[in-house]
């Protein structure tokens, strides 16, 4: 034991932070991206786009790990030619823990920051393209102010979701103990073995932990976000 955690559990939760913020500063971009389109846009197959964001919420989490690792791995449709190409390999790697755990937070995030772009009043920004802003201008003078905190809410549920991730990221990148096992998967390891109790347990708190801390900050920016549009 080195402090309260051994080395094998701090090596768990330090991968896991590693992950989530991964997952969540790589994914941003998109999930903005993703969200204003599906807040404010009409286009073909939009239904379908918002199904497809949506789906991990619904598949069971080892499906999804399937598919990434059928899609991704070594030997996948895209997984092959980055390995071929950038030599960019993501299966029983840790930047596939990532990879996986994205996907499965990217949901939480959309909706999040997509409500928060819903709660901007469109006459705002119509009145900011009377005045010669262009889509692009506008949106980064007077639709991102307005949704930041509904873009740091999503972030922060995402990241919360990608620390709790463990059937999408199993199935894709194993339990390999330094490399892909993060805390979800070394409390399931320690769970395996005779004594892995309290080493198990400890993970469990801090897992409470994270998630507790996660939600209420997650709250406290929605009640944040309430009183300003209340106030405008």
């Amino acid at each position: 034991m080195t402090g309260w955690l051994s080395p094998a559990e701090a090596q768990a939760v330090w991968l896991s932070l590693k992950v989530s913020a991964l997952a969540t500063v790589v994914s941003l971009p998109l999930g903005i991206f993703v969200a204003h389109a599906l807040a404010r846009w009409s286009f073909p197959g939009k239904q379908v786009l918002n199904g497809l964001v949506h789906l991990p919420l619904i598949l069971p989490p080892v499906v999804t790990g399937y598919l990434l690792l059928l899609t991704f791995g070594r030997k996948g449709v895209i997984g092959a030619w980055l390995d071929q190409t950038l030599g960019l390999v993501f299966a029983f790697r840790w930047t596939g823990a990532a990879l996986a755990a994205g996907v499965m937070a990217f949901p939480l995030m959309v909706r999040a920051i997509r409500l928060a772009i819903e709660a901007v009043d469109p006459k705002l920004e119509q009145a900011a393209g009377t005045l010669g802003a262009s889509r692009p201008w506008v949106f980064a003078t007077v639709t991102l102010p307005l949704i930041l905190p509904g873009i740091l809410a999503g972030s922060i549920l995402a990241f919360a979701k990608a620390m709790g991730e463990f059937g999408a990221t199993i199935t894709f990148v194993s339990n390999i103990p330094g490399q892909t096992q993060t805390l979800p998967s070394a409390i399931y390891a320690f769970l395996q073995v005779p004594g892995g109790e309290p080493q198990a347990f400890r993970l469990v708190l801090i897992a409470i932990a994270i998630a507790m801390t996660a939600l209420l900050l997650s709250e406290w920016i929605s009640r944040v976000v309430a009183r300003r549009i209340a106030g405008a």
